[in-house]
């Protein structure tokens, strides 16, 4: 019989879990509104893109401490978590910067995380997980996303809040998937030999 005080709690990984779903579905909620209304977006963009990076900056670095069971969704996101709510911050606190600053910015973020992504799909097929192709395919598409943004010549405010949405909706999917198909949390998971000798 397993020893209740060698087993670890769930609590951090459910926390992270349902978070990366909660704010993943935001990203996308986001992404299509500012699709929907590019103008009207700009004018709120900062706030409601700000807080929503803090908290998923936040989110990731619980789940990079919550050691799930397969321990690949998450394995990159204490730094990531870190850059994304630096980002967010800045993007909140400094609305006055062009819209333009701000997509290179998110573009060079979600390119780096849809590599991220990649490697860990890879390491996943290894790891006997069905769904990684799901995955690599959303990365493929958020990384493509990212490159247009980042690279998009047009100096236009609609066109390129357009660009944005597109890009925030794909990587809002990219991690809904991630945290559905590679996060798995079991009641009884033991603690590692590092953890019980604390």
């Amino acid at each position: 019989m397993k020893n209740k005080e060698n087993l670890r709690s769930t609590i951090p990984m459910r926390t992270a879990k349902i978070g990366y779903i909660v704010l993943s579905a935001i990203l996308c909620v986001l992404g299509i509104a500012v699709i929907a209304f590019p103008l009207r977006a700009a004018e709120a963009f900062s706030m409601w893109c700000g807080i929503t990076f803090i908290a998923f900056g936040c989110i990731k670095m619980i789940g990079f401490f919550s050691k799930d069971l397969y321990r690949l969704a998450f394995q990159f996101d204490l730094e990531f978590g870190i850059l994304m709510a630096i980002l967010g911050i800045f993007i909140l606190f400094h609305p006055q910067h062009s819209v333009r600053f701000i997509c290179t910015a998110l573009g060079v973020l979600v390119l780096t995380d849809s590599l991220f992504k990649i490697r860990i799909t890879l390491e996943a097929k290894r790891f006997g997980i069905g769904t990684w192709w799901a995955t690599l395919l959303l990365a493929a598409v958020s990384g493509v996303f990212g490159v247009i943004l980042l690279f998009s010549p047009t100096e236009g405010v609609r066109v390129l809040m357009i660009f944005l949405g597109v890009t925030i909706t794909a990587e809002g999917a990219l991690n809904m998937c991630t945290a559905l198909t590679m996060v798995k949390i079991i009641r009884h998971q033991l603690q590692d030999e590092k953890e019980r000798h604390r």
